[in-house]
């Protein structure tokens, strides 16, 4: 496949040898605001909760269940939260992802026809002040990538700047094959939940 999606596009998760993709992960990289001192004073740090969150829905577009910080599992154990963290980097970029999701496609429950990411800035931190932000939808484990779909750099695209919440993609389910929408778009809301329902009325 090595396919590096941009916005928009979409591809199945057939893989060239036939064999159907089931392992999916969700990373995100991001760091805390760097603050001037007064005066010349040392620099501080101002630490950035990002929260990645996945939510399910049937094939009539009925929300299932929403995964994440507070919900770290799916009820079928398919989809697993790696945990909420509340600071990003707070000494650079270590180049490693401070949230991940894991989604095991084979074992999501038969009702659940689209698995969407979103990903909302819990205190309300414009993506555009955010030193670094990027978000990695592969396939592999949370310690082995082995294959990119999608990058967005959330920081660095001017698109992002005066947003605190975007989605970031959507696996759906067509004649009983998965397959990958890669959205990157973001959005006008201020918590997951109006997140999600911007997912139901618009990208689904």
């Amino acid at each position: 496949m090595a396919i590096n999606l941009q916005k928009g596009q979409r591809i199945s998760l057939e893989k060239s040898n036939g064999t159907k993709l089931q392992n999916i992960c969700v990373g995100i990289n991001w760091g805390a605001i760097e603050k001037k001192g007064l005066f010349g004073m040392s620099k501080t740090k101002e630490a950035v909760d990002l929260d990645g969150s996945c939510a399910l829905f049937s094939e009539q577009k009925q929300l299932q269940e929403v995964v994440y910080f507070g919900n770290l599992r799916s009820q079928d154990g398919s989809i697993h939260h790696s945990g909420d963290d509340l600071t990003g980097d707070m000494n650079g970029n270590d180049g490693l992802d401070n949230e991940v999701i894991t989604v095991d496609l084979s074992r999501l429950n038969p009702n659940v026809n689209y698995v969407a990411f979103v990903l909302n800035s819990f205190r309300g931190h414009d993506f555009g002040t955010i030193p670094f932000a990027s978000i990695r939808i592969y396939e592999g484990t949370p310690s082995r990538v082995n294959e990119v779909f999608a990058t967005y750099d959330i920081a660095g695209d001017t698109s992002f700047a005066g947003h605190t919440s975007m989605v970031m993609g959507v696996f759906y389910k067509k004649n009983g094959e998965w397959k990958f929408n890669a959205i990157g778009e973001p959005t006008r809301d201020r918590k997951l939940q109006e997140t999600v329902d911007t997912v139901s009325r618009q990208y689904l």
